[in-house]
């Protein structure tokens, strides 16, 4: 079992998180994870586990969101966890930008690296990104 993190360390380590995200550095946001790692987009599939998994995982998101962006609405910090109310932001070819709204938990393990991540989506946004076809 890990012991929660301090909203410091919280801080540091989600300033980190959004900027690998950011830079599309896949090898940098799976460094950011412990090695038994979860990751779950709640309603694509199933959890995956590990940090290999992650990195396919991570690289499926880059591919299905071209030049994938996040707009912050809120960031909570808890013991030993964030919630992150955001925008995820893509443009196909060809296509208008386009936002979806997700809803991410973070558990934060005692090292600092995330332990546990679930991206939840609103899928009527979901569909509509998509043009009826999520």
């Amino acid at each position: 079992m890990t012991t929660p993190s301090t909203a410091l360390d919280l801080s540091a380590t989600a300033k980190r998180y959004f900027a690998a995200w950011a830079a599309h550095d896949i090898a940098a946001i799976v460094a950011l994870h412990t090695p038994d790692s979860q990751f779950q987009a709640h309603g694509r599939g199933t959890a995956v586990h590990g940090r290999e998994a992650l990195r396919r995982e991570f690289a499926q998101v880059f591919d299905l969101y071209p030049g994938l962006g996040l707009e912050e609405r809120r960031l909570l910090f808890g013991s030993g966890h964030w919630v992150l109310d955001w925008t995820l932001t893509f443009q196909r070819p060809g296509a208008d930008r386009r936002g979806i709204h997700c809803l991410d938990v973070v558990e934060v393990a005692s090292d600092g690296l995330v332990a546990r991540k679930d991206t939840f989506f609103d899928f009527a946004e979901l569909k509509a990104a998509f043009g009826g076809a999520a």
